[in-house]
Order: structure tokens, then sequence, then C-alpha cells
């Protein structure tokens, strides 16, 4: 955790700064990211802006990875199986405290 000073000023983990190699001196840019700020080093290279039809394409080979996998998979007769117990027997404790 960081904390702002009386000028504005914070300073950055040094675990956080090791990991992403922030060094003393490096310029960071500050940008509003919805109801955060997201903070990147100066000079590093934005992500290029996808076009419309980027995205979709992107999104559509994505839905296609993901019903190929779900095609080689064998269906589950039901979502307890496999597993050697079920959704109640592992909150049998709690169902019956309040029954």
């Amino acid at each position: 955790m960081s904390r702002v000073t009386s000028k504005y000023q914070v300073s950055i983990p040094r675990d956080l700064a090791r990991a992403f190699g922030i060094r003393p001196g490096h310029e960071l840019i500050w940008e509003p990211a919805g109801d955060a700020l997201r903070v990147r080093l100066a000079g590093a290279a934005a992500a290029p802006e996808l076009s419309v039809e980027a995205k979709l394409r992107l999104f559509d080979e994505a839905t296609a990875r993901i019903e190929k996998r779900n095609q080689e998979r064998p269906p589950a007769t039901s979502p307890d199986e496999g597993r050697g117990w079920t959704r109640e027997q592992l909150y049998e404790d709690r169902l019956k405290k309040w029954r």
C-alpha cells in the first residue's frame, strides 16, 4: 500500500518496482481507467487500439476454441460426477443447523 504525501507524491512498493523494472529517474504516465488509475512507464509501447472488426475476429476465434474444446470433452451426466461428493454432503453440517 502507498500513501500520498502532502506534495501528491506516491512511493512504489519495492517488489512491484523490481517486477516491472522501474528505477529511480524513470517517468511514469498516470491514466484514468474507469474508476481506477493505470500507471505505465513512459516510452513503453502501449497496446495498439484494435478496430471493431479486429476485436470481433478475436472474439469469434476465442468462441470457436471454446466450442471445439467443449465438443472434445465427454459430457458429464451430473455436476457432482467425478468429485466423489455432492454439494449437499459438503454443506451437510450447515444444512442441519438451519433446518
